[in-house]
């Protein structure tokens, strides 16, 4: 009975030896995938590099401004905007909280003036 034991104990360990090296090679394996990467991004970014020119021609200022408005109405586009009934919800927990903060101050501003009453 011992040993049946003492065998299953050892094809456990075993078999979780097994896939810790098979965890381990997996590992090193995206590692290998990642350092490969990292070098093709920096092989990328030198060829980028050398192929532009040191002397850049600048567009004139309206082609920029152009640009930058097209840029802007892209980014516009790409915005979640809330619909109406978010909007008049978020509206209304506003006046709410600045009417309910309003009273709060309100009452501690009065009870501050009544103790201050009482010492003079």
């Amino acid at each position: 009975m011992a040993n049946v034991s003492n065998k299953i104990k050892s094809d456990k360990k075993k078999k979780t030896i097994k896939k810790d090296k098979l965890v381990d090679e997996k590992i090193d394996e995206q590692l290998e995938d990642s350092l490969e990467v990292s070098k093709i991004d920096r092989k990328v970014k030198k060829d980028k590099k050398n192929s532009k020119s040191n002397v850049e021609t600048k567009n004139n200022l309206w082609d920029r401004f152009m640009t930058f408005c097209h840029g802007v109405g892209q980014e516009a586009h790409r915005i979640h905007w809330p619909s109406r009934k978010d909007m008049v919800k978020y509206s209304w927990a506003t006046i709410v909280f600045i009417i309910a903060f309003s009273l709060y101050f309100y009452l501690i501003n009065i009870i501050f003036a009544a103790i201050q009453s009482l010492f003079s």
